[in-house]
């Protein structure tokens, strides 16, 4: 299997219709990445929450790991987006846009 999954197309046989598509594939993978972080940043604050305002039991041990975890979620999420990024950017810069064919 390729390391990137857009090997398997020709650049001279992309078309508008593809082009558009790989724009709707950048917008859908940074809205990827807003999840990712609006996710982390929400585990982040539960578990702040829960170790600030819990003294004692479970619940407080529960925060403590929702913290880390959120960290780790928000740095997964960056990493995915940046690998993907460069995959798509690399396809776009290697279209063949010629005038002459159409």
């Amino acid at each position: 299997m390729p390391d990137n999954p857009y090997d398997r197309f020709r650049k001279s046989e992309l078309i508008l219709r593809d082009e558009l598509a790989i724009d709707r594939t950048i917008l859908a993978n940074e809205r990827t990445v807003l999840s990712y972080l609006r996710g982390s940043v929400a585990l982040i604050i539960a578990g702040v929450t829960f170790v600030h305002f819990i003294n004692f039991g479970m619940l407080r041990y529960i925060g403590m790991s929702l913290v880390p975890i959120g960290v780790i979620t928000g740095i997964f999420g960056v990493s995915r987006y940046r690998r993907m990024d460069q995959r798509i950017r690399a396809i776009r810069e290697g279209m063949d846009r010629s005038p002459e064919k159409k």
